[in-house]
């Protein structure tokens, strides 16, 4: 807890959780396709998954589901 009186999730909150999963979907992605021959097609989805996992997250942080 911060002395101020304000306090810190650490992460723990919808906009963190859901950029987490949404990027992590995407990592796996991404070493399925290098796994896959490489299949550089589902490389560059999986790079935009991520991207977008990114976009989500701080979408909903100026929502005020996170952490300011």
């Amino acid at each position: 807890m911060a002395t101020n009186g304000k306090h810190y999730h650490h992460g723990r909150t919808p906009a963190a959780w859901t950029g987490s999963i949404v990027a992590g979907i995407g990592f796996i992605l991404g070493t399925v396709a290098f796994l896959m021959g490489p299949n550089w097609v589902l490389f560059w989805i999986s790079i935009a998954i991520i991207l977008g996992g990114a976009v989500a997250g701080g979408v909903m942080r100026k929502m005020g589901l996170g952490q300011a």
